[in-house]
């Protein structure tokens, strides 16, 4: 099956060929309107039989399960028609996590009227990005981490990135930067190691990546829920082999800070 944005994105640019190519904003747009137009179908295409170390997709759990946390996978167009996305590093000074790479999310709060919310809204208070200039085009199913906790990647689509100045939160965000989405599809620069958590050694997959001179290493629930938003948009399996998914047993602690996808 060919990849979702050349399938949507042929016929367009035999059509106009004669006229003027199609801008990366008009193709972002007709993704758009087909993501939306498809959601239900989206949540499950390209998913993986198997899931990877750092989080179990919870379809298999209640359909009643509390959603704990939600995350932004915000996409945008480069002006070359490749489909990217943001990420933060989160600061060094945190009690957890700190300094690893992230999707922009976190806990649902009081008053967020479902997943949606709590994605644009802690992705507004971590670097800045206006809701307004987001358009939510599907939510995937919940991964459960590690931890026992239901996370929920939204994605959503920036039709022009020079409107988005990044204002990040410096207590919680030391940086922010863009990767191309279909390189979690690869296995170009993907690494595993195993990895001791309470007891178990656990298959890990990292991503290293590398922008403006710096290196970046994308793991765990980040990398997984990257992988499988890149598997609903390009509609197509990673040419890799997922690691075998953990049979984690533990549950949260009461009190405990919620982990960071």
């Amino acid at each position: 099956m060919r990849p979702l944005l050349t399938r949507i994105f042929t016929s367009t640019r035999i059509a106009m060929a004669s006229s003027f190519p199609s801008s990366p904003s008009r193709r972002l747009a007709r993704l758009t309107r087909h993501l939306n137009s498809s959601s239900g179908e989206l949540t499950s295409v390209g998913a993986p039989a198997t899931a990877a170390t750092d989080a179990v997709p919870a379809r298999s759990r209640p359909a009643a399960s509390k959603v704990h946390a939600a995350v932004l996978v915000c996409l945008f167009e480069d002006p070359s028609g490749g489909t990217r996305v943001l990420l933060t590093k989160r600061a060094s000074s945190l009690s957890s996590h700190s300094g690893e790479v992230s999707l922009p999310g976190g806990k649902v709060e009081e008053g967020d009227a479902d997943a949606k919310a709590t994605a644009l809204r802690e992705a507004n208070e971590e670097i800045g990005l206006d809701p307004a200039l987001v358009s939510v085009v599907t939510v995937l199913e919940p991964f459960l981490s590690k931890n026992g906790l239901n996370v929920v990647p939204v994605i959503g689509m920036v039709s022009d990135k020079a409107l988005f100045n990044p204002v990040l939160n410096k207590a919680e965000v030391e940086d922010i930067f863009d990767a191309p989405l279909e390189m979690f599809l690869k296995d170009d620069n993907r690494r595993t190691k195993e990895m001791n958590w309470m007891g178990m050694d656990i298959p890990v997959q990292f991503f290293d990546y590398e922008a403006d001179g710096k290196v970046f290493v994308i793991w765990g629930l980040t990398a997984h829920i990257l992988t499988r938003a890149a598997a609903v948009i390009f509609q197509r399996q990673p040419s890799f082999v997922e690691l075998p998914r953990p049979k984690y047993t533990s549950v949260p602690i009461a009190g405990t800070e919620e982990p960071k996808p």
